[in-house]
């Protein structure tokens, strides 16, 4: 399990992060572009990633992390139970995360 302090502890340590509100949720961003959100009741989190990345991830268990139902989902956001996730996992995903997001062109 990780707990929402550590996850936001672990966005937080990559570099140019920014922590804002997003509808219910809050989001990090990396040039004003949101690489997760974080659902604090649910105990959950959503990750930008490639599809392929996603497809890699989401083999693993799909109890932990999982497409986003709908149009979402085909576009690479993935859900990450945070409740289940192991620490080096998330750390992981949220690497690629960022840098797929960071990486694109504004």
């Amino acid at each position: 399990m990780v707990s929402i302090d550590n996850f936001r502890k672990i966005c937080m340590t990559f570099p140019s992060v920014t922590e804002q509100p997003h509808f219910e949720k809050t989001s990090f961003r990396v040039n004003k572009k949101i690489f997760a959100t974080l659902a604090e009741e649910q105990k959950t989190a959503v990750i930008k990633l490639s599809e392929k990345e996603q497809s890699v991830f989401c083999a693993f268990d799909p109890a932990v992390l999982y497409p986003v139902p709908n149009k979402w989902g085909k576009q690479g956001w993935t859900m990450i139970n945070l409740k289940t996730v192991k620490t080096a996992m998330l750390k992981d995903a949220l690497t690629i995360s960022y840098n797929e997001v960071s990486s694109t062109k504004k």
